[in-house]
């Protein structure tokens, strides 16, 4: 059977079966002579070499073949990045060969009958390209063959921010290539990809890209050399964070779901409720304290103690209004997931400015939350690819209300496991994440950490409820004059 090689930090949630490409230490390339493409390329496999002639048949594809047209011309200016065994691999296109040694991801397959391909999703608008890329996994995983690994991969042009495009990366060991070819040259036909193979030079040390011209293409197939990038300075999946998995204003919020009303029905129940959104109001009258944490660290208890000790109101995040909404919206993308999230602070903070205005409110979780588990799940890799302290990327929403004081608690990890236990009730999926993965969870509480505007203060949530209650009553006096 086949198997999708992704660890388990992946952006995209898979679980990982098997990591078959590994890196054969000890090789040293031969150095091939620089030359064109042209000149260099000698007896490919002749199957790949047809499924890259596609034929021209269908004038509906017009859009498809003025899509990947329009890439050419830029396409050496982009980097690739494979994610391989928890670690990403970059290359590049270039039209000429300088004798680089072959990327680490090429000279695993050298030697071997492996077939390589890739597919970037790149055509429509970032709604098409959000909802495709999430059916094309469904897709490989019904329709490859056995013996196909299959892993995410990603297009970017370093340092330009919504260039990043995502798709897969394919090695297919099957025996004949007939059935993937055949899939990948309909793919490219009628679906919004740009389909490469990665042929092998007769030197066998120099691999080169092959970009599939789809139909209605006046345009041949074209030939790339493949050569090593270096990690770009800030992580690629950065690029694409501001308004698709974070949002920081309710129009950008509001225009993706609202783009969606034609293919999620629960998208005009949504709207519904915000129909009557007035402006951000003035600042509540009362303070509005904040509890973020991760599961079993004690929010509940303490919000409920707050509310009671103080005398407030106590709202929840996302909202009870959503709740009907939750579970569609929970199977689709992020993009898509991501905006219904934030519109559920908005309606949070109408909740807050009202009742703000009669008394103090506490709020069981909001924005923080939001925003890190987005961040640590759109950042792949190491807790070190997050966006460095003082990022654009962890700014407070501008019209966005702000609470007076975000109170974050923590908790030794095995702690925390112990009183889930204790509750004797089922895991949430993400809850499931942080437990299997040690790594979500640190770049989850890091990117809490990290996030400006309102004062914030970290509690430790491992004394008695009462003793975490009266700390966080003597910080609620301090900071907000009650």
């Amino acid at each position: 059977m086949f198997s999708f090689v992704f660890p388990t930090w992946s952006a995209v949630t898979f679980v990982s079966h098997t990591h078959t490409h590994r890196h054969r230490g000890g090789v040293t390339p031969r150095r091939a002579p620089v030359g064109s493409v042209s000149d260099r390329i000698r007896n490919r496999p002749a199957a790949a070499a047809a499924a890259a002639r596609i034929p021209a048949t269908k004038t509906t594809n017009k859009n498809m073949a003025r899509r990947t047209v329009c890439l050419v011309p830029r396409w050496c200016s982009r980097v690739f990045s494979v994610e391989l065994d928890g670690a990403a691999v970059y290359f590049a296109p270039r039209e000429k060969h300088r004798g680089e040694d072959a990327p680490r991801l090429f000279g695993d397959a050298r030697g071997g009958h492996a077939r390589l391909y890739s597919l970037i999703v790149c055509g429509g608008d970032r709604i098409t390209r959000a909802k495709f890329h999430g059916e094309l996994r469904d897709k490989l995983l019904r329709e490859l063959p056995p013996g196909c690994d299959v892993s995410p991969m990603s297009s970017f042009v370093p340092d330009v921010r919504d260039s990043l495009l995502k798709g897969y990366f394919l090695k297919d060991n099957s025996q004949g290539s007939s059935t993937t070819e055949r899939l990948l040259r309909d793919m490219s036909q009628r679906d919004p990809v740009s389909v490469c193979s990665y042929l092998k030079c007769v030197e066998g040390q120099v691999w080169t890209q092959r970009l599939w011209s789809p139909p209605g293409s006046a345009e041949m197939s074209k030939d790339f050399y493949v050569v090593p990038s270096d990690a770009p300075e800030c992580h690629p999946s950065t690029l694409n964070i501001i308004n698709s998995d974070v949002f920081y204003s309710f129009e950008e919020a509001h225009d993706v779901i609202k783009q969606c009303g034609d293919i999620i029905p629960e998208a005009a129940s949504v709207l519904e409720l915000l129909r009557s959104r007035a402006e951000a109001r003035s600042k509540p009258d009362f303070p509005v304290i904040v509890v973020e944490g991760l599961d079993a660290t004690g929010k509940t208890t303490l919000t409920e103690s707050l509310r009671d000790a103080l005398g407030a109101t106590l709202l929840r995040s996302p909202p009870q209004c959503l709740s009907p909404a939750r579970a569609r919206f929970d199977r689709e993308p992020p993009l898509i997931r991501r905006a219904f999230y934030a519109l559920g602070n908005y309606i949070t903070a109408e909740q807050i400015g009202q009742e703000g205005m009669k008394k103090p409110v506490i709020v069981d979780r909001f924005w923080h939350s939001t925003a890190a588990y987005a961040i640590a799940t759109a950042v792949s890799g190491q807790a070190c690819n997050l966006p460095a302290e003082g990022s654009e990327i962890y700014r407070w929403p501008g019209d966005l209300l702000q609470p007076s004081l975000v109170v974050l608690l923590t908790l030794d990890p095995e702690e925390r496991k112990t009183r889930l236990r204790n509750r004797g009730q089922g895991k949430t999926e993400e809850e499931e994440k942080l437990d299997q993965n040690q790594l979500f969870r640190i770049k989850v509480e890091k990117a809490y950490q990290r996030i400006s505007g309102p004062a914030f203060v970290t509690v430790d949530a491992s004394p008695s409820a009462d003793q975490v209650l009266q700390q966080v009553l003597r910080l609620i006096r301090a900071k907000c004059h009650l």
